[in-house]
């Protein structure tokens, strides 16, 4: 049973990596997700049903249009590959456990917040590949995770009672976007108001795991971010001026602080000795 739950999970995660390479590529166009059916870029032939299975499809293909023979971009199976892995460690480390005799509302719970963390983990690759191509974090995308976070975290919250999570959550949102938002403020040229908007769902997500969470999660997208930026530098591919997209190491910061951030809290605070 330990096992099943993360290899539907990441069943799910390459059919919805499938769905993302059409929201990655479209969003930011501003083109809609859902028609026209997708066709090759280059000769505009409807993809086949059987064309379309996530990975195996570009395998049997040899990265190749049916029709016309344009190369089919690698970005295609990674998202795919990566949406299942990313899917298996969130199902792997935060689902239920699925034993016989597990009290109902407490599962519900669980199970709720396990969706509304596979939700999470779907828009940040999404985002962060979006991100990368254009420096923009779409509306479209992260307005609407504020909504499905806060329903599901507020319905596993009223199941098992646990209203000091659902609170936490709300100041975690609230403290993380007045802080991104008071960075906008005093550098507009050096974060966006898409992050803004990024830190709120950010920091719903890491309050209800904890202070811990928020702590580690806030502190690593400066940390990532710092060392992605100097590492450009280093490699003489931007300069201390250059804007880097910032959406992608916030989002890593965040799962982070999600994953390990009671651990990593407890062992710095364990090397200053104030544990």
């Amino acid at each position: 049973m330990a096992v099943l739950l993360p290899a539907l999970a990441g069943v799910l995660g390459a059919v919805v990596g499938s769905f993302l390479n059409v929201v990655i590529h479209r969003v930011p166009a501003g083109l809609s997700v859902v028609r026209p059916p997708s066709a090759c870029p280059v000769c505009s032939s409807p993809v086949r049903a059987y064309d379309n299975v996530p990975v195996l499809s570009w395998l049997v293909l040899r990265a190749k249009c049916r029709d016309c023979g344009a190369p089919i971009s690698a970005r295609y199976p990674l998202v795919e590959l990566g949406t299942a892995a990313a899917f298996v460690v969130v199902a792997a480390m935060l689902g239920p456990q699925l034993v016989i005799g597990t009290a109902v509302l407490p599962l519900i719970a669980e199970l709720v917040v396990l969706l509304a963390l596979l939700y999470l983990a779907a828009v940040s690759i999404a985002l962060a590949a979006i991100d990368l191509d254009v420096h923009r974090l779409p509306n479209s995308i992260v307005l609407p995770t504020y909504l499905v976070g806060g329903v599901t975290l507020t319905v596993a919250a009223i199941s098992t009672g646990d209203l000091v999570s659902l609170a936490r959550a709300a100041a975690g949102a609230g403290i993380l976007f007045a802080f991104y938002l008071v960075l906008a403020l005093i550098a507009p040229r050096g974060m966006g108001m898409g992050d803004v908007k990024l830190a709120g769902v950010l920091g719903l997500f890491l309050g209800w795991f904890g202070w811990e969470a928020l702590a580690v999660g806030a502190l690593a997208a400066f940390l990532l971010g710092g060392l992605y930026g100097v590492i450009l530098i280093l490699a003489r591919r931007a300069r201390r001026t250059t804007g880097i997209p910032f959406g992608p190491w916030m989002l890593a910061g965040a799962w982070l602080g999600i994953l390990f951030g009671e651990p990593i809290a407890r062992g710095y605070l364990a090397v200053f000795g104030l544990e």
